[in-house]
């Protein structure tokens, strides 16, 4: 691989941003593309791409040059958890078990500890400064299962703000409705607040807590794979 490429793929990950590199299998020529240079790519190729990107497989396809060999070079999977509770235990062990690299965000230490979180990442520290000292990428997933509007708040604020391709948040349909109502006070608008998944998760009948991480961990893996509900 040239020098030139390598610089450009570690830059890439430095910068938790999504890249491929084409190579042409008649000649052997690579050349990287950036997230901007996909979007300029003629649109069967672009196609080709985004669907190498959102399966995290590479790929060998056909396209109007020739036979190419698409790359990927994705960021880790990410997930925060607000809320230390009952869900969020099962629920980041699954998710553990599906490749993301595992957060889980309670300033409340007596929730937030080792023994009810094996090899998971704590952090106790109230939501908006976590949120604001975290990697947050267009590979990150955001969770918040508190029902407590000084936590869920600010850490849905963030989120908002953020290109997580996932948002979800725990609560009945009136609750949800009220943390909009909270939300649209701090300047975010419909189309913004329509990415919160609220209630969280597939609609399954999930009653226990293990249950429930199944449907947030469903509805996570159907947004991340670009898969629409049937």
């Amino acid at each position: 691989m040239k020098r030139e490429i390598l610089e450009q793929l570690n830059q890439a990950q430095a910068d938790h941003t999504p890249c491929v590199t084409l190579t042409a299998l008649s000649t052997g020529s690579t050349r990287f593309l950036s997230c901007e240079a996909i979007d300029r790519q003629p649109s069967d190729l672009r196609q080709a791409i985004e669907s190498a990107l959102a399966s995290d497989r590479s790929a060998a396809v056909e396209t109007g040059e020739g036979r190419v060999f698409i790359n990927v070079f994705n960021p880790p999977l990410t997930l925060i958890i607000v809320g230390a509770v009952h869900i969020a235990q099962p629920l980041s062990q699954m998710a553990v078990l599906a490749g993301y690299d595992v957060t889980v965000v309670d300033p409340r230490s007596a929730f937030a500890t080792s023994d009810r979180f094996p090899g998971i990442h704590l952090v106790e520290e109230w939501p908006d400064e976590a949120l604001d000292g975290l990697t947050i990428t267009t590979r990150t997933a955001v969770v918040t299962l508190t029902h407590d509007p000084k936590l869920d708040d600010p850490a849905l604020d963030r989120a908002l703000n953020s290109k997580c391709f996932y948002i979800g948040s725990l609560g009945s349909k009136k609750t949800h409705s009220a943390r909009l109502t909270r939300l649209e006070g701090l300047g975010h608008g419909a189309e913004v607040l329509a990415r919160i998944n609220g209630p969280v998760g597939l609609a399954i009948g999930a009653k226990s807590p293990a249950e429930i991480a199944v449907s947030i961990l469903a509805q996570m893996t159907e947004a991340l794979r670009g898969q629409p509900s049937s």
